[in-house]
């Protein structure tokens, strides 16, 4: 299925400058992992565009205060409890983001311990915010690349749209629940959780029709 530049800026809520940049890539991106047809490619695109703001946020942003960070984790609350008081953990990590991602990433999919480093260079990254050892070293496995591959190079169009459709049609298998307009479970399988406020849900299922409106 052939994208077009309004089909990028509608469904990935992206301006026509950036549609433009990443269209050729995300066109091969999406043959190659049959990312094909008009459901397919709405929720791909909607999916993406939130995720990423509009192809303009490609790494993720861990630049917590101490109360951001006990207002989005237990583990950084006083009470134990997401919104009590910054406990002493928050506060030594506050606005550290390679220190929090160590910290909030270690010992989870596939990252070593703290003092690895592992939680900054494998944080969330790309178009769709592939996150961890696991995950990243998979993409990179399944485009026959080096196991060591920066993950930074997610951050442009080529990689960055590669492991998008990758992660959306193979690690998440996404295509399948668009074919069945199951746009909730879709959004699920990328953010972790069903449409809801925190991850803009209303706004990845009003692109989603948007998209499917024009094609």
């Amino acid at each position: 299925m052939q994208l077009t530049t309004q089909l990028m800026t509608v469904g990935a809520g992206c301006n026509s400058s950036i549609a433009a940049l990443w269209l050729p890539s995300m066109q091969a991106a999406c043959d190659r992992w049959q990312i094909n047809n008009r459901r397919r490619v709405a929720a791909f695109l909607a999916n993406v565009g939130v995720e990423s703001n509009g192809l303009q946020v490609l790494v993720e942003n861990l630049n917590y205060s101490a109360q951001g960070l006990a207002a989005t984790w237990d583990r950084y609350s006083a009470t134990g409890k997401k919104g009590g008081p910054a406990n002493s953990l928050a506060q030594r990590l506050n606005r550290n983001p390679q220190a929090i991602a160590n910290n909030v990433y270690a010992n989870r999919m596939g990252n070593g311990d703290e003092a690895s480093g592992d939680g900054w260079k494998y944080r969330g990254q790309g178009p769709i915010q592939i996150t961890g050892a696991d995950n990243l070293k998979a993409f990179f496995a399944a485009m026959g690349l080096p196991l060591d591959t920066d993950p930074a190079k997610l951050q442009q169009p080529d990689l960055g749209s590669e492991s998008a459709a990758w992660f959306f049609a193979a690690r998440a298998n996404c295509n399948p629940l668009a074919d069945a307009d199951q746009i909730s479970n879709v959004v699920k399988a990328i953010n972790g959780q069903l449409p809801c406020p925190a991850n803009q849900g209303d706004l990845r299922k009003s692109r989603y029709s948007d998209v499917l409106k024009l094609i």
